[in-house]
């Protein structure tokens, strides 16, 4: 972690055409590239949803890929952020995929 880079917390939902299409699977791989933790779920209204951590310029990686790129055969409308916070410990051990 780059020096005076503190960790943040974030939670996510977002919109489209984002389950059926792996998402879920893709988002894990890649917050697992940035190194970060958290997890995904699909929602029960058609959205995935999730929580992430790590340093902020990691989760800052990871808001745009959510906005932007996702799974190749999603189609994102909206990808909404809240409760993000500055933590100063993880408070989760890896990035799981929650059924």
């Amino acid at each position: 972690m780059a020096e005076g880079e503190g960790l943040l917390s974030v939670d996510y939902e977002v919109s489209g055409k984002v389950q059926g299409v792996f998402f879920r699977k893709y988002t894990q791989g890649e917050a697992k590239r940035l190194g970060l933790v958290g997890w995904v779920q699909n929602s029960s209204h058609g959205t995935v949803q999730g929580q992430v951590q790590g340093p902020s310029a990691r989760v800052r990686e990871l808001q745009d890929w959510l906005r932007k790129t996702g799974s190749p055969q999603s189609r994102i409308s909206r990808a909404e952020f809240r409760n993000e916070k500055k933590i100063e410990a993880l408070e989760h051990d890896d990035f799981q995929i929650v059924k």
